[in-house]
């Protein structure tokens, strides 16, 4: 930390008397909360470095590399506006909180939104030395959460509309904007190379970025992923660029492909900007104002504002209303005992053994094998998953559609662990974050849940990956004849048919599966259990492995 030190001195002011925030890693902005209108003369922040935290789980080397850098970043800018700071390096937050409110007096922290930090930290609110303050960085309130459905099920549809009228987002005299709250339909058009997809912004790798790269490098070299220093946003000056990047080059062409999906672009006009929003690094508030003054259509416009003030706002309130899925409908869920490490241990042949609390393994549809080492990187054969994981592991992202209709729908054909498969989200993706994560994987993605936020299960054989991207191009299996995706999605709804056909929007998937032969069913069930076994094994399947016989 030479170099870090070095930087943070140099702007280093007295202490004196101020008052004292703890900032988490995800709370690195002064765009709002205390930071944005006390006197900064009369402000110290705590922020604490976790080895502990990155050690939990095998989290991606390019995901540690992304918060460190940004909390270091943070400090040397704070420090800038003549904030105090004290930047410590301790065993766990709670241990860093607690001795500099013994020091000090108790801190203040805006709520925390991870609930794994607010877990941690819950002692020291209840002894008073930490004072939670209301997280000012969401667009929504609970109260916009219990207009739109104060029970379960939750839907974001309706969520979203109370919050576009709340706010006047996209409206026009009471009612929305090109008379429809969501253009998702027309937003469904597949990419053939036209308009061209923009290049991705590098950064300037500055000595503060490169001392952390050479951090995770050498000390947690053991974690999965390829680390890229020039592709981390590490500065606020770098997170304005991302934004005026994606305002320039992406966003009007951001509806129309939303849903699309390419060997040739792994980004197509995707903002990139969802690690700057979930640190706070980027404001929801600046990206949504700013988004509805440009000059757009109104499908790309529509759009970006669903995926940030509709799914993004929703699936935090949702997160907190069952505690992190830990309480369904008033039911407790079962728990794992420790932090899943996504299938490292199946993958690796060692265990992980990462220290701490783990996360609800509600399953209803019984879902309970582990996640396969074809996402670990051992190739399946599978092009559309084997392109996408091998993007994960380079660069820890992948766009919204393909992680929903390739990673979590083919897991869900594979009966894989709606836990595990979250987890192995949590662990590989630059923005995954406990509110983040298990809502859009435990509860969309695999439907792990059920209907508590979802209208059905996501899931899908090769028809619309055939149309929607440009995977079975070159892949060795022929999306009509002999794929195994169709097999698997038929033995899928034949396994799972007594809950699905109590799920609304399944009633037509499950009679036409009702109408199969029994020849037909039992050699769907035998595709899915040859399938199962070979990637399982971490074998590459082959032609013939998914063809009915």
């Amino acid at each position: 930390m030479k170099t870090f030190r070095a930087a943070l001195a140099a702007s280093a002011t007295p202490e004196g008397r101020r008052s004292w925030l703890f900032v988490p890693y995800d709370q690195l902005t002064d765009a709002f909360g205390p930071l944005s209108r006390e006197p900064a003369d009369t402000l110290g922040i705590l922020l604490v470095e976790c080895p502990a935290k990155a050690a939990r789980r095998p989290y991606h080397q390019q995901k540690l590399a992304f918060v460190l850098t940004n909390l270091r970043h943070f400090a040397i800018e704070q420090a800038a506006r003549g904030v105090a700071v004290r930047y410590v390096v301790a065993a766990s937050y709670r241990e860093a909180v607690a001795a500099a409110a013994a020091e000090l007096g108790p801190l203040r922290v805006m709520r925390p939104a991870e609930r794994e930090l607010r877990a941690e930290l819950a002692p020291l609110v209840g002894a008073g030395a930490l004072v939670e303050v209301p997280h000012e960085g969401w667009l929504t309130t609970r109260e916009d959460f219990v207009a739109a459905g104060a029970e379960p099920p939750w839907r974001m549809d309706a969520f979203y509309r109370q919050v576009r009228r709340r706010l006047g987002l996209l409206m026009e005299k009471g009612k929305p904007m090109g008379g429809r709250f969501s253009f998702d339909g027309d937003n469904r058009e597949a990419w053939a190379g036209s308009p061209a997809a923009p290049a991705l912004p590098r950064y300037e790798v500055d000595e503060v970025t490169r001392e952390v790269c050479d951090l995770v490098a050498t000390r947690m070299g053991h974690h999965p992923g390829t680390l890229d220093p020039g592709a981390i946003p590490a500065t606020r000056a770098d997170a304005e660029r991302t934004w005026a990047w994606a305002k320039t080059q992406c966003l009007a062409n951001f509806g129309p492909y939303e849903d699309a999906m390419s060997t040739r672009s792994r980004t197509l006009f995707h903002t990139r900007i969802s690690p700057l929003l979930n640190t706070q690094r980027l404001s929801a508030r600046t990206v949504v104002d700013e988004a509805t003054a440009l000059d757009l259509p109104l499908a790309s416009k529509e759009g970006f504002v669903r995926q940030v003030v509709g799914w993004r706002e929703f699936v935090h309130h949702v997160h907190e209303a069952t505690d992190g899925f830990r309480t369904l409908r008033g039911v407790p869920q079962p728990v794992t005992d420790a932090p899943g490490d996504g299938g490292y241990q199946g993958w690796a042949g060692k265990s992980w053994g990462g220290q701490g609390e783990g996360g609800a393994r509600t399953s209803v549809l019984g879902a309970d094998r582990p996640v396969p080492p074809a996402y670990w990187g051992a190739r399946s054969g599978l092009r559309c998953l084997d392109e996408v994981v091998t993007s994960v592991w380079e660069e820890g992202y992948s766009h919204h559609i393909t992680r929903l209709m390739v990673l979590a729908n083919i897991a869900m054909l594979l009966d894989v662990s709606p836990r595990e498969l979250t987890d192995w989200f949590w662990v590989a993706y630059v923005d995954a974050y406990d509110w983040v994560v298990e809502p859009n994987v435990l509860g969309m993605g695999t439907f792990g849940v059920g209907e508590v936020l979802t209208t059905k299960p996501y899931v899908a054989g090769s028809g619309y990956l055939h149309r929607m991207s440009d995977f079975c191009v070159d892949c060795r299996f022929d999306p009509k004849k002999t794929c195994p995706l169709p097999s698997l999605y038929w033995a899928y709804l034949g396994r799972h048919r007594e809950v699905l056909a109590t799920v609304d929007r399944m009633t037509m998937p499950v009679r036409a599966e009702a109408k199969r032969t029994a020849a037909q069913r039992t050699a769907d069930a035998e595709v899915f259990e040859r399938v199962t076994g070979i990637l399982g094994r971490g074998h590459e399947l082959t032609v013939g492995d998914g063809t009915r016989r």
